[in-house]
């Protein structure tokens, strides 16, 4: 999605860091991955490693030089791996809290059931639909029907023999693998001196509450089989000079990497050239990298957890690569790089998404002996994937950019491969299977890694915001319930600002979720505020107006522990904070400048906290709450009124210096206005006016905004 960089929180002193400050982070950023690049990746001797992998066959004889004996890691770890099988599973229980809290939610069941029976005043339709409802009663209509019919004794001995049998079966250790048995001992211990239909209902109470109270304990068993492990001794292993390691076309096992790597055929020590050229090679990349984001990425490089976020994924590919690149062959074609691009794109922006796809093609063909098809088919794949998922907005963009890179990995692997298997086609098909694979390999981890990295380094992501935007989410529904006129509000503000944003090139559905909660301090005294006063009441007309402003203010402050409270990411938390920027509240200040005696009264205290905005996204939120509220209050008689108001609220804010410290230029003003009067016009429309023989108020004259709105 465009503007990544702009969800998370922005310093209030400075949005752009010193150059100095910046050149100097950009270079450590270049020598943090340049050491790490060298240290643990490149200088390994990759290049001279005898040509034998684990798991394929060998391509010629090996035999051991010289006698040796050595302690085996291959077969000592497997003889632990065995001490570790034979150790059983240690299980704690019966827990005495799954018990007594199995056997409260039965009582709580047993009263809602006694109130739907004892309720004389709906039909038995009603009662079965109500005892439908009740979680954890499963019954079907038969049984509902015989609850309600049922006689005071009839339904006290149903209850009583199913609280017994539910206590009985729960005092004995219950596995989680065991509830379904423990259920069929349900129907066994129940008396049979019930009718068959109201033993059922018995059953099917206390079945419904049997649940598992013996858990295993993974710290206990982790200790025995460590235990056992370490009970293990060491295990020797000797080769004899001259005997056979391996044999051609043996397949390559871990005991047999094991003792070519103790008898140094795995391991010879690189040449000075060879480190030279890997040295000259990633400083290179890292110095390119590095001036690149100096230069035009100054939000990463001021920000550290991005920084580290971008130096964790190049070194992870870097790290991961050297154990699948140099291997070649189809292989290669599986290495998941593109994920990188992919988690940049998403978590950062898209120009460092492409100048990261470069410099990772550039690395991963040089690990794979210089490859230049290796190189294209990491390039191409990366950047296809990054483009894929640009301006995420829903989580079927996965799919699609699955398919996109499967079909360009194998547009690479058919252009590269296709003049050596012209003969023989088949011998695309190896090829091909892993550039598919590839890329739902990289799709997927980039789909996994997404759902939690962005959390990780305080990142907001899409998904959560996508989350944040269902009507299902509670405090959405506490808005809703509690401040329902707030909650048409903030809908009214959502799609005026998210038309906005896409007008602007903003992060539409950041502003959308935003213009959600932004009000959401609202719910505490709601009736204090206009939109939710409809009986015509105003509780603001028997306060003083120091009192008034307070309360108006304080939908911003109470927002923010009501934010946390429900885990709200600090993107959200910000529009709470500033979409009223340090505006005045204007109305009550007026009124207590009018009621002071020398017409004296501090303008601060009738201010909110602020900060003002800081990106276009609470920017527009604030302009598109301010004018929702002043057109809902005087209700313009037709477009060219509305349009007014429009301009008004955006010149007020912008002479009052609200828009100072936020990206928005005239051009994008002008822009966001006309997006305003678009959606304003479309809801509130002008009507045909109907004869009436009441005559109707005069519409308010002045332009000032209802002093409950808290604009």
């Amino acid at each position: 999605m465009k503007n990544k960089a702009d969800r998370e929180k922005p310093s209030r002193q400075s949005r752009t860091p010193h150059p100095a400050r910046t050149a100097l982070r950009g270079l450590l950023l270049a020598a943090l991955v340049l050491a790490t690049w060298v240290g643990l990746v490149l200088l390994d001797g990759s290049a001279n490693r005898l040509a034998v992998i684990e798991g394929e066959p060998s391509p010629r004889d090996v035999k051991a030089p010289h006698q040796v004996t050595y302690v085996s890691e291959v077969k000592t770890e497997e003889a632990q791996r065995q001490a570790a099988a034979l150790v059983e599973e240690v299980y704690v229980g019966p827990e005495s809290q799954v018990i007594e809290a199995q056997l409260t939610r039965f009582d709580e069941i047993i009263a809602l059931a006694e109130a739907v029976r004892h309720d004389h005043f709906v039909e038995a339709d009603v009662k079965r639909t109500l005892l439908r409802e009740i979680p954890d009663l499963n019954l079907d209509e038969t049984h509902l029907s015989l609850i309600i019919a049922a006689s005071d004794d009839t339904w006290a001995r149903i209850t009583s023999e199913s609280q017994r049998v539910l206590d009985t079966v729960l005092r004995d250790q219950i596995r989680p693998s065991a509830v379904p048995q423990a259920r069929q001992r349900v129907s066994r211990l129940m008396t049979q001196t019930l009718g068959d239909d109201a033993r059922q209902v018995a059953i099917r109470l206390a079945e419904g509450l049997v649940a598992a109270n013996t858990f295993l304990d993974p710290e206990m068993t982790a200790a025995n089989r460590q235990a056992a492990q370490q009970a293990v001794e060491p295990v020797i292993w000797s080769l004899r000079a001259g005997e056979s390691i391996l044999r051609e076309g043996e397949i390559v096992t871990p005991l047999t990497m094991e003792q070519l790597r103790v008898l140094g055929l795995l391991e010879q020590r690189p040449t000075l050239e060879h480190q030279l050229t890997i040295l000259l090679f990633a400083l290179m990349l890292v110095v390119a990298l590095g001036f690149y984001t100096a230069r035009t990425q100054p939000l990463v490089i001021s920000r550290a957890k991005r920084e580290l976020l971008l130096v964790v994924l190049l070194v992870g590919m870097a790290v991961s690569g050297r154990a699948v690149i140099p291997v070649g062959g189809a292989t290669a074609y599986l290495f998941p790089a593109a994920t990188a691009s992919m988690l940049v794109v998403l978590l950062l922006d898209l120009q460092l998404a492409m100048v990261v796809s470069a410099i990772l093609a550039g690395l991963l063909g040089f690990m794979a002996a210089r490859s230049f098809e290796v190189t294209i088919y990491v390039l191409v794949g990366s950047i296809i994937g990054a483009l894929s998922l640009w301006r995420l907005d829903q989580l079927g963009s996965f799919l699609r950019a699955m398919a996109y890179l499967a079909l360009a990995n194998a547009c690479v692997v058919v252009a590269f491969e296709l003049p050596d298997a012209a003969g023989d086609l088949s011998r695309l098909l190896t090829p091909l299977a892993a550039a598919v694979t590839n890329a739902l390999l990289s799709t997927s981890l980039a789909f996994v890694a997404f759902a939690f990295v962005g959390r990780v380094f305080g990142i907001t992501t899409s998904l959560q915001l996508l989350d944040l935007a269902r009507p299902t989410q509670p405090l959405l529904k506490q808005i809703l319930t509690k401040a329902p006129g707030t909650y048409h509000h903030s809908l009214i503000v959502s799609n005026m600002a998210e038309r906005a944003a896409e007008a602007i090139g903003a992060d539409p559905l950041l502003v959308r979720v935003g213009a959600y909660y932004h009000d959401i301090g609202k719910i505490s005294r709601p009736y204090f505020f206009s939109e939710n006063q409809f009986d015509g009441d105003n509780p603001h007309d028997s306060l003083d107006p120091h009192t008034s402003a307070d309360i108006i203010i304080g939908h911003v402050t109470e927002g923010i522990p009501l934010a946390d409270k429900y885990e709200l990411p600090e993107r959200i938390k910000d529009f709470i904070r500033e979409h009223h920027g340090t505006t005045l509240v204007s109305y009550f200040y007026r009124m207590a400048a009018k009621a002071a005696e020398d017409g004296n009264v501090d303008e601060e205290r009738f201010r909110y906290p602020g900060p003002r905005p800081q990106t276009r996204e609470t920017a527009i939120v604030m302009l598109a709450d301010g004018i929702e509220a002043s057109v809902r209050a005087h209700r313009p008689a037709d477009a060219d009124a509305t349009e007014r108001v429009i301009r008004q609220i955006i010149n007020d804010r912008l002479v009052a210096g609200q828009l100072d410290e936020c990206d928005l230029t005239l051009k994008d003003l002008d822009r966001i206005r006309q997006s305003f009067t678009e959606v304003i016009q479309s809801v509130f429309h002008p009507r045909v006016q109907y004869p009436e023989r009441v005559p109707k108020r005069a519409p308010r004259t002045s332009t000032e905004s209802s002093p409950t709105d808290g604009t």
